[in-house]
């Protein structure tokens, strides 16, 4: 048998019993990426998502680390793990991780994985509809897998989102001055006007919007420390990133988004719960009527639709529920190996 017959006919590798294997599916919602562990993950202990969340990071971070760093994933590498539920009427629970740590809300992994539960029938598929109740951190997540042919377009009602300080003003070096707003969609963001500094959302200025949203996000995160509070939990309280709010050059969209999260990542989506907070905001300022639907872009140019579904009082807050929209496809299907004795096993990340 010649080699290239074995090549052909050898496509699977034996590996010993004491190697780690980890199956997921990989998947983009406008470009973002979620890496959907299905097993070999360990058990995320706790009654609540919070609760395995906490487990995960105090007790196996470096499960994390092996996913989300080099060489398996990357600097901008997102992904999840799925949990029983949390509330009877849920589905099931989800927990969200990245370069840094774990997200309390995503809205692109909500995208995808709701897509994801129809596609591989882990829900009662409903047409035209079939609606998913999912446990997130930040609490429970209502969304909406629309069928219509062999089109699936997901949208998804984010927990009650609202506004903590508008037109802030803080120094930030080689830039001066700079406005912000702050509100929360699942996650706390501080909300910067991109024509302040004359800096285009565009792909090219990449390394200087982490930079910038870094610093934003730092100063902010130790000016407005106390500012920055749940009402309702405490470990939801916490600046998450900076988003930058730009013009778009399509005449059909509304803006652009660019967020700047974690430990510097770039959302290539225009963020789910980053658009959440936006329909605070403008539910806020007047900007937006309950049930106006606008377009965002994101760096990339791809979409997610925004409206505020409903408005309502969040113990003493103003807030909205944001229904948020978007398309998710599926990259591939994976088994990763983890060789005990390879000294990167646990990853390496390089930013």
């Amino acid at each position: 048998m010649s080699v290239y017959k074995r090549i052909l006919d050898r496509t699977s590798l034996n590996t010993d019993s004491n190697w780690g294997r980890v199956r997921t599916i990989d998947m983009h919602t406008g470009g973002e990426p979620l890496r959907v562990i299905l097993s070999g993950y360990p058990e995320a202990k706790g009654e609540t998502v919070l609760e395995r969340r906490g487990y995960l990071n105090e007790n196996q971070d470096h499960w994390r680390k092996t996913l989300m760093f080099e060489p398996r994933g990357h600097a901008d590498m997102y992904g999840c793990i799925l949990t029983p539920p949390e509330r009877e009427d849920s589905d099931f629970g989800i927990i969200f991780m990245h370069n840094e740590g774990y997200s309390t809300m995503c809205g692109h992994a909500t995208i995808a994985i709701s897509k994801l539960a129809v596609e591989m029938g882990w829900v009662l598929v409903v047409r035209p509809t079939t609606q998913i109740k999912i446990d997130a951190p930040c609490g429970q997540l209502s969304a909406f897998v629309d069928l219509e042919g062999d089109k699936v377009h997901c949208r998804f009602h984010c927990v009650p989102s609202f506004v903590i300080a508008l037109d802030q003003e803080i120094e930030i070096s080689n830039y001066g001055s700079i406005k912000y707003d702050i509100a929360y969609g699942g996650a706390f963001y501080a909300y910067v006007d991109a024509s302040q500094f004359k800096l285009e959302l565009i792909p090219e200025n990449y390394e200087e919007l982490i930079q910038l949203g870094m610093s934003i996000k730092n100063a902010v995160a130790k000016k407005d420390k106390t500012l920055i509070n749940h009402p309702m939990e405490e470990d939801l309280s916490f600046l998450y990133g900076t988003i930058f709010i730009g013009s778009s050059k399509s005449p059909n969209l509304h803006s652009r988004n660019v967020c700047i999260f974690a430990g510097g990542e770039v959302d290539r989506s225009p963020t789910g719960s980053g658009v959440s907070g936006r329909m605070a905001i403008h539910h806020k300022r007047g900007d937006v009527e309950i049930g106006e639907t606008i377009k965002i872009e994101s760096i990339l140019g791809t979409v997610f639709t925004g409206k505020v579904y409903s408005a309502l009082k969040y113990g003493n807050l103003d807030a909205v529920i944001p229904e948020v929209g978007g398309s998710a496809y599926i990259t591939g299907q994976h088994e990763f190996l983890i060789d005990p004795d390879d000294p990167l096993k646990d990853g390496f990340i390089f930013r």
